[in-house]
């Protein structure tokens, strides 16, 4: 890996092309180095996961908007959408933007944490559909996944986007543009102008991370990929974007992030190295805000001991900089403790997440959140003892590049009614690659079948894993078959009329 230095530069400095980032990241999503079995292993692990999550999100109220809307515009060859049948065919812009926002409607697919937050997944719908529409191959696919991956992650690691209340799809555009390049084996130049495109129309603020969290959350990355997938045909057809995108006087970082004067690191690939980055991401057990994983296991651990909860005065949670600000009393938004909140406000309320997690033992995708759930007295009146502190030794260790010190968890000091504590702590959740039972295709395999339990025949529950499994295999046009299908009554009512299906009676 070599890390490049990034910042901005006034119109009157000379940048050349070959010096600027978007530059950098197509040259390394245009090698053609090879996959690593490792990584492609880890690859299928993903796309297993992303079809988890999907399957038990695919009746859900946004997803069926956004599959109503991606429906609106039927197209040959078209890639498929998650729930329909494999002929019923969509504009892949449009499919990714179904697909997208049924992967992350309930918050429980992979995550890299580091200088910022990300959900890499997310780059899995926009390269699919392209893959599905261009009638690629499953290596074709994979190589696009990898570099998806290896841009996201490296994005991430480089530059932080909240700080300045930037979300985090900003990496998304540029990520997933890059593996759409990649598996279209798409030249630097064009891989080049539409990064620069993604990422100009994929910044946006944090507000739909925060306060009233709405279903926008889980639009939000469908649209970097929808928007990732436009960018690169335009650029195809001969246009270009805003340049230097990263660098320039009045581009990314001068104005949305540190300033004329900042400068960042960001690592990358050299030439014909490996993209190996989706090794260092991590998938979640339970559906929550990654930061909460552990604390979810640390509750299980800590419930038995305490015993009696009503007999709890207080709940001090002392943890990283990002958990408290971000999911902790440290955002100082009232509706994290709120009863009535939406479920998207919830699983990012530590608080409630670690109420229930001590009630109830562990975690469950939709009970967890259910209103009559969120509403239970005894869980409002723990919910309201417990509070969030930032502790710099957290804040480090979340930051550190050393896995053995790496930690996204935290200290746990209970305060019982007659003055007795209970201390514990927990640095990784059990599932991470370095917790105490990692995920292993037999979990992805597992999380698949329970998330899709009810929704999906057994029959296709098989079918799926056997193809998603042989994903290497696949021969150019077969992608298709990378798609579950739903039984009509199980998929949820289409919302009401929108613009593109809307006439006048």
């Amino acid at each position: 890996m070599k890390t490049h230095d990034v910042r901005s530069y006034k119109s009157a400095e000379h940048l050349a092309r070959e010096d600027q980032l978007a530059w950098k990241i197509a040259e390394v999503a245009a090698d053609p180095v090879a996959v690593a079995p490792e990584v492609i292993e880890m690859i299928i692990n993903r796309v297993i996961d992303n079809a988890a999550v999907a399957a038990a999100s695919v009746s859900r109220r946004p997803v069926a908007s956004a599959r109503a809307q991606a429906l609106c515009h039927p197209y040959a060859p078209g890639a498929t959408v998650f729930g329909m049948p494999t002929d019923t065919r969509v504009s892949p812009e449009w499919a990714a933007w179904a697909n997208g926002a049924a992967v992350r409607e309930l918050d429980f697919h992979d995550t890299f944490l580091a200088a910022e937050y990300s959900h890499p997944g997310d780059n899995i719908p926009p390269v699919l559909a392209v893959a599905q529409h261009a009638g690629l191959s499953g290596l074709d696919l994979i190589r696009g996944l990898a570099t998806g991956y290896e841009i996201q992650v490296d994005l991430v690691k480089g530059i932080c986007l909240h700080e300045h209340k930037i979300d985090h799809i900003a990496h998304l555009g540029p990520s997933a543009a890059a593996g759409i390049g990649t598996a279209l084996n798409l030249p630097v130049e064009v891989i080049y102008q539409a990064i620069q495109q993604a990422l100009h129309v994929t910044t946006t603020t944090r507000q739909s991370r925060k306060g009233e969290i709405s279903s926008w959350k889980a639009y939000a990355p469908a649209f970097a990929g929808k928007m990732a997938i436009e960018a690169v045909d335009r650029v195809m057809r001969g246009e270009g974007a805003p340049s230097p995108a990263w660098e320039g006087e009045d581009g990314f970082i001068a104005w949305l992030l540190s300033g004329p004067d900042a400068v960042y690191h960001v690592p990358l690939p050299e030439q014909g190295e490996a993209k190996r980055a989706i090794l260092d991401t991590y998938t979640k057990e339970y559906s929550a805000e990654y930061q909460s994983q552990a604390l979810i296991d640390l509750a299980r651990r800590m419930g038995p001991k305490i015993g009696d909860l009503s007999k709890v005065q207080s709940i001090r949670i002392e943890t990283s900089h990002h958990t408290h600000y971000v999911i902790g009393t440290g955002a100082n938004d009232p509706q994290k403790m709120d009863p009535t909140a939406s479920r998207e406000t919830l699983d990012h309320s530590i608080m409630y997440i670690f109420a229930v997690a001590l009630e109830d033992g562990g975690w469950h995708h939709e009970k967890s959140y259910a209103p009559e759930r969120a509403r239970r007295p005894s869980t409002v009146a723990l919910w309201h003892k417990i509070s969030t502190a930032e502790d710099a030794e957290w804040t480090r260790r979340y930051h550190v590049r050393d896995p053995k010190e790496k930690a996204f968890g935290g200290r746990v000091t209970v305060t019982l009614d007659d003055g007795s504590h209970i201390v514990d702590e927990l640095a990784l959740a059990d599932a991470h690659p370095d917790g105490a039972r990692p995920f292993v295709r037999a979990d992805y395999v597992r999380k698949f079948l329970t998330l899709s339990e009810g929704v999906l025949s057994a029959p296709e529950q098989q079918r799926f894993l056997d193809v998603a499994e042989g994903l290497a295999d696949l021969k150019a046009g077969d992608l298709g078959q990378l798609n579950f299908v739903v039984d009509a009554e199980k998929l949820g009512a289409l919302r009401p009329h929108g613009i593109f299906d809307w006439r006048k009676t």
